[in-house]
C-alpha cells in the first residue's frame, strides 16, 4: 500500500471474492452463479436501454422498485423497497447506517460482514456456530447491537425456520435485524412477510443467483418506509445513480418471466439432492442445503485433496483454508451436464488420489552400466504425473543409497526443478499406478497398489 493510506485501512483485510479463470471448457462451480443464461425477457429490456446509454438511469428506479414490490406480494410497496448495486451495497449501506451500537453475527457466514463492520469504523462479535454448523441463534439473542443473518447461510447451505428469525427479532425491538437472503429462491422461506409487522427488520436479495444477474450487478432490500429513507440517505450522499439503466431494465425483465426463474430454480433443487444422493456411496456426505450448493466432505480426503483433484478434471469448486472449514468444499449446483462430469469425477477422486514417489536427485544413469547420464527436465515429469493423474510427489532424498528424508510437494512445484533420465519417463509411460516407486539409479520400477 502507498504511504498515503489511512491507517484506519492498515489493517484491513479485504473480501477474497472466488476466482474467475480464463481458462477454455472449464465447468465453473465455485462461486454459486447460475448455469442459466438471463431471461430472453431480460435481455430484450436491456437491449432496449443500451442504445440509450448516453442518458442517466433513473435515480429512483421506480419502474423496477414497483415490480419488485408486485412480485414479493404480501402488500409489500415500492416504498419499502430499496434498490442498490447488488445486494453487497444494500448491505454496505446497512453497515454503516446501523453502526453505533456494533454488529454480531455468525463466525462462518458471508465474508463481507466483517470486512464492511471494519470499514464502517463498527464494533462486531463472531459468534461460533454450533457443532452441527448451524447458526446460535440463542448466543445472537443475547448480543444488545444488531445482528446480520444470512438465511440460507453461506458457505453451508443450511437454513433456519423462520420461528427463529421471528425470535430473534422479538428478543430486542430496539436493534436492527438483517437477513441476508440471497439463497432463499432455492427452497427456503422469505422473511419478507414479516417487514410490514416489524420496523427493525431489513431484508436483503440479489438477482444474482436465481435471476441469472450476476454480472449485472442488482439487488433490493425490504423495509418499513423508514428504514428505506435511511439507507436512500446514504445512497444520495454517495452516489444517486447506483444502478445503471441497462440493469434496471434487465431486473425488470426478469421479473415479467417468473416462469423461467422457477423452471431454472426447480431444475438446480433436483440436481441439488441427485448430487447429494449420489455421491454418498463414494464417502461424500454433506450438509443439508437449501442453497444453490453443497458444501462436502469426504470421509478420507482433504478438502484440499478434493479442491485438487476436480480442478484436474477442469471442475472449479471453491475451497477455504480455514479453521472447521479445511474439511470441505463448496460446489455450486449446475445444470445436469454439469452434474454428470461432476459425479464422475468426485467417484474417480474418491477411488484414491495417485502419487508418485520419486527419489530426489538432479541425474540419473540411463542404465547400470551406462558411464553418461541423460538428464531432461523435470517438467515433462510433471506432465507425465499430471496426465496419470498424481497431484503429489513424494521425493527422497538419498546419498550413497541412504534414505536422509523425505519431501511432500505439489506437482506443480516439480516444474522445472529437477532433473530425471529419459529411461524413467518411458519406463513411467507404460502405466498409471497408484503409487510409483523409482531406485536411485532408475534400474527398477516397482508399481504398488494404495
Amino acid at each position: 500500500m502507498s504511504k498515503f493510506l489511512s491507517e484506519t485501512y492498515g489493517s484491513l483485510v479485504p473480501y477474497e471474492p472466488g476466482e474467475q479463470p480464463k481458462i477454455q471448457n472449464l465447468i465453473k462451480l465455485n462461486t454459486n452463479e447460475s448455469p442459466f443464461p438471463p431471461s430472453p425477457r431480460a435481455v430484450e429490456e436491456g437491449e432496449k436501454e443500451l442504445a440509450l446509454s448516453q442518458l442517466y438511469p433513473d435515480p429512483e428506479c421506480v419502474r423496477l422498485r414497483e415490480a419488485i414490490a408486485e412480485n414479493l406480494g404480501c402488500g409489500i410497496t415500492k416504498d419499502e423497497v430499496f434498490v442498490g448495486n447488488g445486494s453487497d451495497e444494500v448491505l454496505f449501506l446497512a453497515f454503516n447506517a446501523y453502526k453505533d451500537k456494533g454488529f454480531a453475527f455468525p463466525d462462518i457466514t458471508y465474508g463481507f460482514y466483517p470486512v464492511y463492520a471494519k470499514i464502517s469504523g463498527a464494533a462486531f462479535r463472531e459468534i461460533p456456530l454450533k457443532a452441527d454448523f448451524t447458526v446460535d441463534f440463542a448466543a445472537l439473542k443475547r448480543e444488545k447491537g444488531a445482528v446480520v443473518v444470512a438465511n440460507p447461510n453461506a458457505p453451508t447451505g443450511i437454513f433456519a425456520p423462520l420461528s427463529e428469525i421471528v425470535d430473534l427479532i422479538e428478543s430486542d425491538r430496539s436493534r436492527i435485524v438483517v437477513v441476508d437472503e440471497a439463497y432463499v429462491d432455492f427452497g427456503g422461506e422469505s422473511a419478507v412477510s414479516l417487514v410490514k409487522k416489524y420496523e427493525n427488520l431489513l431484508v436483503t436479495r440479489t438477482f444474482s443467483k436465481s435471476r441469472s444477474l450476476a454480472g449485472a450487478r442488482l439487488g433490493f432490500g425490504v423495509a418499513c418506509p423508514a428504514l428505506i429513507r435511511d439507507l436512500n440517505l446514504l445512497k444520495y450522499s454517495v452516489n444517486p445513480y447506483n444502478v445503471n439503466r441497462v440493469t434496471a431494465a434487465m431486473g425488470y425483465g426478469a421479473l415479467r418471466d417468473e416462469a423461467y426463474t422457477k423452471r431454472n430454480c426447480a431444475e438446480i433443487e433436483r440436481n441439488r439432492e441427485r448430487l447429494a444422493k449420489e455421491i454418498l456411496p463414494f464417502g461424500y456426505s454433506s450438509l443439508p442445503s437449501k442453497a444453490n450448493f453443497l458444501f462436502v466432505k469426504h470421509e478420507k480426503l482433504s478438502g484440499e485433496s478434493v479442491y485438487r483433484a476436480l480442478r484436474e478434471k477442469s471442475i472449479l469448486v471453491r475451497y477455504f483454508d480455514k479453521e472447521r472449514l479445511r474439511p470441505f468444499v463448496r460446489i455450486t449446483i449446475g445444470n445436469e451436464e454439469q452434474t454428470n462430469a461432476l459425479i464422475d469425477a468426485m467417484k474417480r477422486a474418491s477411488a484414491g488420489r495417485i502419487t508418485a514417489v520419486i527419489p530426489y536427485f538432479g541425474y540419473a544413469r540411463q542404465d547400470r552400466k551406462a558411464k553418461s547420464r541423460d538428464p531432461i527436465s523435470a517438467k515433462l515429469v510433471a506432465n507425465l504425473l499430471t496426465k496419470a493423474g498424481a497431484d503429489r510427489v513424494l521425493t527422497m532424498d538419498l546419498h550413497a543409497s541412504q534414505i536422509q528424508g523425505f519431501f511432500d510437494i505439489p506437482v506443480d512445484d516439480l516444474r522445472g526443478s529437477h532433473l530425471f533420465s529419459t529411461y524413467f519417463l518411458n519406463r513411467f509411460g507404460k502405466g498409471t499406478p497408484d503409487v510409483m516407486c523409482v531406485s536411485p539409479d532408475v534400474g527398477s520400477v516397482a508399481r504398488v497398489r494404495t
